[in-house]
């Protein structure tokens, strides 16, 4: 990397000591300096010595503000100093940051910088605060959305006392909306929302409150270029503005899946599409809301036991020209080199352009489709590993946030051990006779008593298929011939699906995976020796 000229260099007090501070365009450092090196001036220049030695991201840095000594900071804080010192450091500045703390937690922390010169004490604030108004990626004015139902009825709580003070230390203004019913924020991204005022949107509350962000933001893009959502073949225009989820970070790519049924679009897919045994559990779960979280241990392992399976075809447009594969050893990490690929692919694409260029390239529309038809207890299509403290290394660890594919993972019928090995195997997970997957572009499923019924809406022909089901199976080992669609928790209402992904079609104020996920950890705990 190439090294940064430096901006400031200066000998300052800091905790009863002197400290050589350095600003550059990247990073605030400060060292201690040994006792017989100290000189209390205003600007030295001189390289580290040994001693104590801190630094902190500029782009991690909040705000810097002026400090009263004999009074506090001008906003109210105080901090003791011995009048010996006060004569000698009469003016201050406070720098806070943002650092990493344990768990993949982000805490909030000030530095204050004692100088003997008030020249140099503002020379110091002016020039941080240029180097954060040169932060293109800051933004500057948000739309916020508060379920003030999340968090336990503490959502707007959570805002107002953990949240609102930081966009104030960093100077964003925000324009806040507490949602009054379902789907508020969604129909007011779609209509009402004047978006070109806003550097991103925000919301605050749970799983649910994000999709409705994704599903308004993502549509109202497409209104506003003239895009047909119902179909499948158009390439969906990318949102210009960043989606936030409290905590947030910087800026990370995600890819969007758009689903469809017979021309009409349904929904969008951000993390997991599954069918099967993710369906069942879903479909079961939503009739035990009363149990709380725990119905869903309850209807996974009920599912478990019943252990169904499906028949249908999976038609797929595989990813031909891609740089891994869903069995590499590869893991899709903050500045993924893979991801950053697509990226430079795509950053191209003007709107116009974008508006019909397909979504994969011509070689791969020669090599065509594949089909798969068979008897299958899991269809699940991965847009991430989808890692949890169940599956710590996910559905699929190889998966990329933003490479435009989605990794289709095809489990057919076997026995229940095999199944729970599946899921539980520390080796390679897809290594197994009953499970393939391939990395693609697009996917069609149909089920097989579907394929010559388009319309079948899951809904409304609950009786036609129980009936259907006991015409084609025998009563002592009664199947459903249909399962559900899970759509990132949502049930879709149709069995029969297209599917496309939409390579970095939204950006989250975020950093992606910076080291090894916690669940990992957690699954394998260092050795002592």
């Amino acid at each position: 990397m190439e090294k940064q000229p430096r901006l400031l260099a200066s000998q300052l007090f800091l905790k009863n000591s002197v400290f050589e501070v350095l600003l550059n365009g990247v990073l605030l450092t400060w060292k201690e300096i040994p006792d017989n090196k100290k000189v209390v001036s205003g600007s030295i220049h001189h390289p580290f010595k040994v001693g104590t030695s801190h630094s902190v991201s500029v782009s991690e840095i909040l705000a810097v503000r002026e400090l009263d000594v004999d009074g506090g900071t001008k906003d109210g804080r105080w901090q003791k100093m011995t009048q010996k010192l006060t004569e000698a450091y009469p003016y201050a500045f406070t720098v806070s940051y943002v650092e990493r703390a344990r768990q993949h937690r982000w805490r909030c922390s000030d530095v204050t910088f004692h100088c003997s010169e008030g020249v140099l004490c503002q020379q110091w604030i002016q020039t941080i605060r240029e180097q954060l108004t040169a932060l293109t990626n800051r933004p500057k004015h948000l739309l916020v959305y508060i379920n003030p139902y999340g968090g336990k009825q503490q959502g707007k709580c959570i805002y107002e006392q953990k949240v609102a003070p930081l966009f104030a230390c960093a100077s964003i203004s925000t324009d806040v909306i507490v949602t009054e019913h379902a789907n508020h924020a969604r129909d007011h991204l779609e209509t009402e929302a004047e978006l070109k005022k806003y550097d991103g949107v925000v919301c605050v509350g749970g799983d649910g409150m994000f999709s409705e962000i994704v599903h308004g933001l993502v549509s109202r893009t497409q209104r506003d270029n003239g895009v047909d959502q119902n179909s499948p073949e158009e390439k969906l225009v990318p949102c210009s503005l960043r989606i936030g989820i409290i905590p947030a970070g910087d800026s990370q790519p995600m890819d969007v899946c758009s689903v469809h049924h017979n021309n009409t679009f349904l929904r969008y897919s951000i993390s997991l599409l599954g069918y099967g045994f993710y369906g069942d559990v879903l479909a079961d779960s939503e009739r035990k809301r009363w149990m709380g979280p725990a119905r869903y241990d309850f209807s996974g392992f009920k599912t478990f036991l019943t252990h169904h399976h499906y028949e249908g075809a999976v038609s797929f447009l595989p990813a031909t020209d891609t740089l891994g594969t869903p069995r590499d050893k590869t893991r899709c990490r903050a500045g993924c080199f893979i991801c950053q690929h697509y990226g430079q692919l795509y950053s191209g694409d003007s709107p116009e352009e974008s508006k019909t260029a397909p979504d994969v390239s011509d070689r791969e529309y020669e090599m065509g489709w594949g089909v798969v038809r068979g008897k299958f207890l899991a269809i699940n299509a991965a847009s991430m590993s989808c890692a949890c403290p169940r599956s710590p290394k996910g559905l699929s660890p190889a998966a990329h946030l933003a490479d435009g594919t989605t990794d289709l993972i095809l489990v057919r019928k076997c026995s229940r051990f095999n199944f729970l090995l599946r899921h539980t195997s520390k080796d390679d997970q897809f290594d197994m006779t009953f499970v393939e997957v391939h990395r693609v572009r697009r996917f069609r499923f149909t089920p097989r008593h579907c394929q010559n019924d388009s319309e079948l809406d899951l809904r409304e022909n609950g009786k036609q298929l129980f009936s259907q089901i006991c015409r084609d199976h025998p009563a002592c080992s009664c199947s459903p011939a249909y399962s559900s669609w899970n759509c990132d928790g949502e049930i879709l209402p149709h069995a029969a699906i297209e599917v496309g992904v939409h390579c970095q079609l939204i950006k989250l104020f975020a950093r992606g995976i910076e080291e090894q996920p916690l669940f990992e950890d957690l699954a394998n705990p260092p050795c002592a020796l």
